[in-house]
């Protein structure tokens, strides 16, 4: 059995489905598929909102202040392995929505749960996901309120896949994006590059790395509402998932339409990171990480920015690793340790598919 089982919000599970697997009845909107649904799917996510079990959920319009606005995105999850250290698909389609939300400078509120199960799947298994999906969205301050169950052959997916929609609402005053950016403007981040990506590549069965690295797995947006109390004129924000700091930086010089010059020096990654990219010729630049973001921020504004970030816990190793310039459109350029120069394109294809 899972260990992860042990844990206390696991034993208000019923029994009962413990060593038991998914079937296809599980899927197929019979009396199999409701027993799925609230005893084992519904109590994970329990909130006001959610229980009625509508097909849809009916968000009260008095959650909406004046001047705010909504702000609404969407992503799959199909990680493999489903479990790695420091995370499991659950608390990455958690965070990872919370996280798409929060960048855009919206207070992230509530979310949906699709779920695509393989036939063969513990049960075990789905209820210890659906806990670390619970665990995560109460950190995070959001309810998981509506969603949607599918059940599919043997073979037809890889033991589980989720899709999480969000919706969050963006405070009066909120305003982030190029057209905020100026020459001289600083590129923050607020810790270590590519521990999600090494994280998940080590938990491989098929590579037999002994690398002792966490995924950096989060939702950041306690750490968003922090920034924008020290600096309410942040210009620009990303989150640095899929493709890295490269490729954000990337976005952001050819949105915006100015260069970003990076400091090889200033760029924060973990020693076993950086052990591991050595090794097996990775450029830690374009790994994927799901706890860290990129934002631009007035060179005025940065030092209070800074120390702000590092009161909080997903902040602390915060750095100023980069400027924005004028010329050179749409070019990210990384100035080496010995004082050369190189341009960071965007990369063909992924490093390490199936990441998140």
């Amino acid at each position: 059995m899972n260990a992860r089982l042990k844990d206390p919000i696991l034993t208000q599970m019923h029994s009962r489905w413990l060593g038991k697997r998914i079937t296809l009845a599980h899927g197929a909107g019979g009396r199999a598929m409701r027993e799925l649904i609230t005893e084992i799917i519904a109590p994970a996510f329990d909130n006001p909102l959610l229980a009625p079990l509508e097909d849809q959920a009916r968000i009260p319009a008095e959650f909406l202040q004046a001047g705010e606005s909504l702000a609404f995105t969407t992503d799959s999850y199909v990680v493999s392995p489903i479990i790695f250290p420091g995370g499991d698909i659950g608390k990455l389609a958690v965070c990872g929505t919370v996280n798409d939300l929060a960048v855009g400078g919206a207070q992230p509120r509530w979310l949906s749960c699709g779920l695509i199960l393989e036939e063969g799947l513990p049960i075990d298994t789905l209820i210890a996901v659906l806990a670390s999906m619970g665990a995560a969205a109460r950190e995070a301050g959001v309810c998981i309120v509506t969603g949607d169950t599918k059940v599919v052959g043997r073979g037809a997916a890889d033991a589980i896949f989720i899709n999480t929609a969000g919706i969050g609402t963006i405070p009066r005053g909120r305003h982030t994006g190029p057209r905020n950016v100026r020459a001289g403007d600083k590129l923050v981040i607020n810790g270590t590059l590519g521990d999600h990506g090494i994280a998940v590549m080590a938990a491989r069965n098929d590579l037999a790395l002994q690398i002792p690295v966490r995924s950096d797995c989060a939702p950041l947006n306690g750490l968003i509402d922090v920034m924008f109390t020290a600096a309410p004129g942040l210009r620009w924000l990303r989150d640095c998932t899929r493709g890295g700091l490269a490729t954000v930086a990337n976005e952001f010089a050819e949105e915006g339409g100015f260069s970003l010059h990076l400091d090889e020096a200033a760029l924060p990654v973990a020693d076993a990171v950086r052990g591991a990219c050595e090794i097996l010729g990775l450029d830690p630049l374009y790994l994927a990480n799901e706890g860290k973001l990129a934002a631009l921020v007035a060179a005025e504004d940065c030092e209070a920015l800074i120390a702000a970030m590092r009161t909080h816990p997903l902040g602390c190793d915060a750095a100023v690793i980069g400027e924005v310039h004028a010329e050179r459109k749409g070019l990210v350029v990384l100035r080496s340790r010995f004082g050369g120069e190189r341009v960071v394109d965007l990369i063909d294809g992924e490093q390490l598919p199936r990441i998140c």
